[in-house]
Order: structure tokens, then sequence, then C-alpha cells
């Protein structure tokens, strides 16, 4: 009964009372009104006079369209089984009343756009055939507004499986199954059971999840979209350290120093869901209540950064929790200053060394090309020729039994360049044998000396 009140929900009243003829009624609904793709089941009774037929004469009815011709138009709707029917009624309206009792019941299954229209019933039975002609059914097809429900668990969590149900309560059992799809970031695009298994991951939260069902026997559709809240464990901590203009984001078991005077603002945060509880410690000393506004801003005074020690924010919900811990140190302005101190010390020594290493390097290249010069002109005969003359630097020796030896340079330095080293080249020209004591040599022999300085 509550099918068929749900049926009957656009249905108007009943129009009934005597046709033309003596004897003959028809009651039917006059309107009905069908979203596409589901059922109508419209009902109707009817009487007629009991002559011109006998008891074995099959009673046959039929529903056509208005403006049919019965003897040649075929009805979309008869009991009868010698009589075609509308191809495209066929299978979708159905005569289910039992004519035997008088019940001229419609049902129309898969309702289409082109079904609307007026209809009206026809009895043959024996030698009696009449058309209710006065006693009309009017169909109204309207767009299909039912979407589907969606069963879903209460609670989603991250890496556990989750079954999901779509379904469309309001389709007609009696009419061709829907068919369903799943679409969205989470699913496979052939996914096409009405349950859906899913294992979900933190990126899923947020995202979108949609069921479509399909009335084949109309071909329409219609959907439904949920919004997945995926629960995950707290992840992604960080702590963003704040000095002065300066922000930098700390990592788990790094160290901070501090300089002595200097305030510190700690920002702790964590991705999650639900949103996690953020709480500080400081070497197992709770720092912030949980009825702070921001527990997860943290503000260190002078006074709190010169103690120094372990800090610890923690992000923690009903799924899981995370923790991330920096140690703290102070570090003075004496301190400081020294270290400052001794790096442009160390800076200055450095520069200071590089500096005279290029001055040797310098200094021992010009020496280099000093040499490679006197080297080039003293390998050069030319250059030894209309050099000034030296007074003689050697002299014939006196003594007989003296062996020869080899002429010995003298060079005597000027009083005004002590310090100064001068070089001689020696050249000697057809040097000779001495001749034998007694005798003059009538040729002598001189050795120049061209002086570089």
């Amino acid at each position: 009964m509550l099918l068929l009140s749900l049926l009957l929900w656009g249905m108007k009243g009943t129009e009934g009372g005597k046709d033309t003829l003596e004897g003959f009624s028809l009651e039917v609904t006059r309107e009905v009104t069908v979203q596409e793709g589901l059922c109508v089941l419209v009902p109707c009774e009817f009487s007629y006079p009991k002559e011109h037929w006998t008891g074995s004469d099959p009673v046959h009815g039929y529903w056509f369209r208005e403006g049919a011709k019965t003897d040649r138009d075929r009805p979309v709707a008869t009991n009868n089984p010698q009589k075609p029917v509308q191809g495209e009624t066929q299978g979708r309206f159905l005569l289910l009343g039992d004519l035997k009792k008088n019940n001229c019941s419609l049902d129309i299954r898969d309702v289409r756009k082109t079904d609307a229209g007026l209809y009206f019933f026809r009895l043959e039975r024996g030698q009696t055939k009449y058309s209710y002609a006065r006693n009309k059914l009017t169909v109204h097809v309207a767009a299909l507004t039912n979407t589907p429900h969606i069963l879903m668990p209460e609670t989603l969590k991250a890496g556990l499986p989750s079954n999901l149900t779509c379904s469309a309560p309001w389709a007609c059992a009696r009419g061709t199954p829907p068919t369903f799809s799943w679409t969205g970031t989470s699913v496979s695009p052939f996914d096409s059971s009405s349950v859906l298994t899913l294992i979900l991951q933190p990126q899923d939260h947020g995202t979108n999840l949609t069921c479509q069902v399909t009335l084949p026997g109309a071909n329409v559709s219609t959907e439904r979209t949920v919004h997945l809240n995926v629960s995950y464990a707290p992840r992604n901590l960080t702590v963003t350290i704040y000095q002065r203009t300066a922000s930098t984001v700390q990592e788990n078991g790094s160290s901070l120093s501090v300089p002595e005077g200097q305030s510190l603002r700690l920002l702790c945060d964590a991705d999650s869901y639900p949103s996690a509880k953020l709480s500080w410690t400081w070497e197992n000393v709770s720092l912030c209540p949980s009825q702070l506004p921001n527990p997860g801003l943290l503000e260190l005074s002078p006074a709190h950064t010169r103690q120094g020690g372990l800090l610890s924010c923690q992000a923690q919900n009903n799924v899981g929790s995370q923790q991330l811990s920096l140690s703290l140190s102070s570090q003075s302005t004496a301190v400081s200053s020294r270290m400052v101190l001794g790096v442009f010390m160390g800076a200055g020594a450095t520069t200071f060394l590089f500096l005279s290493f290029c001055l040797v390097l310098l200094a021992a290249r010009s020496c280099r090309r000093k040499s490679a010069s006197r080297a080039a002109g003293a390998q050069d005969p030319n250059t030894l020729k209309g050099s000034v003359s030296q007074s003689p630097l050697v002299e014939p020796q006196t003594d007989d039994n003296s062996v020869s030896q080899r002429p010995t340079a003298k060079a005597a330095p000027s009083s005004t360049e002590d310090e100064e080293v001068h070089y001689a080249s020696l050249s000697f020209h057809e040097m000779k044998p001495r001749n034998p004591k007694g005798q003059l040599d009538s040729t002598t022999d001189y050795s120049e000396i061209k002086p570089h300085k």
C-alpha cells in the first residue's frame, strides 16, 4: 500500500460516470504526473451491461492513444495475445487488471517524455464492443529530479578500507534495473558497482566523490556528490622561528643559538584532520595551556632564552600524534663580540699572507726575467766589440818556470756603487803561446771586459 501511495503522488481525482450508452461506466484517475525513467500504476475500474455476451466469451481490454482508430491502429497495451501493440510501448505499458473482475488498471514503466498524452480504454466481449472515450487518462512526464542516496561510515580513516553504498530507492522495481558509476580522484573510472570499497589516504581529504545512477529504460541519469572528510594523524609538523625580521623553519633535532638579550617567537603547525591539539613543553614542563586561542604560537622573553634547554612541540588528535624537538642555547654578548673580532682578525691575517705571497712571487718572476735578458746578451759576440776598454786585467807571466795560468778577471767597484753587483764578460782574441825567454813578441793580446749591471 505504501508503494502504491508513492506511485500515485502525482495523480489527480478520478473521473467516473455513465457513458453515452446505458450500463457503461469507467472510473479512472484523470491525470497522473510521473518523473522520467520511473513507473506509475493507474487504477481503473469499469462496468458494462450483461448482455450480448456469454460466460464463455473472453474479456479483452485495450488502451489506445487519443485519436487512434481502434479497428486498425495498434493499442499501447492489451491482454489480447492476438493483437500486437505499438513498438515504443511494448513491455512498458501493461494492462495489469483482471478484466473478469472489471479491473482495467494500467501500469506504465520506464516512463519516457514521449509517453505524455491522452489515453482511453476499450472493452470487447462477445458482441459487446465499447470505447470509454469520455473518461480519458492524461499522463504528464516531468524531468527526473530524484537523486541517489550514498551511505558511508561516520568516520573515514586513512589507510583503512571503507565501504560506500550508492542506492536509488525511488527507482521502479518493475522497470529496468538502474546502473551505477563512481567518479572522483580516489576511485577508478571502471568502478560500476553500487558498493564501493576504498582505502583512502590523507590527500583524499577534502575531495569529492560522485555516484551516478542511470535508468537505461529511459536513458536518463541523476547523481549525487559527497565531500570526503578523511581522518588522519598529524603529519608534516614544522616549527618556524621568528627572529627580528627573519624566519627559519627548523627540523626535528636541530639546535638553535639565541644571542643574549634577544626574544624569540616560535610557531608550531601540523597537517591533520581533525585539527590537532598543539602543546609546548620545556624539559617536560608544559608551557602552553590548551585554553589559549593559539597554542601553536610560543613567545619567549630574553629571560627564557637565557636559560636554554630542550624545547618540544606536540601535535595530537584522535588518530595519532607527532612531536618535534629543538635544542635551545643562549649565546652571551661578550662571546659573540670575541667571535666577531676573531673572525675579522683571522680574515686580516689571511689577507696579509696572501698579499705577501703575491709580492714574493712577483719579485721572483722579475729576477728570472733579468737573468734571461743577461744570458741573451752574453751569447752575442757583437756586443763585446766596441765596448769601453778597462785597464789590463791580464799581465804576462815573468816567472819562466811557472806554469801557464788562466788570466784572472779583476773588477774594482766604484766608490759610488759599493753595493752594486757588476758582471763581466771575457773575450780573448788570438791567444798564442808565449815566446821563448829573451824573445820579443811583436803582438800583444788584450782582453776586453764589458760590464753588465
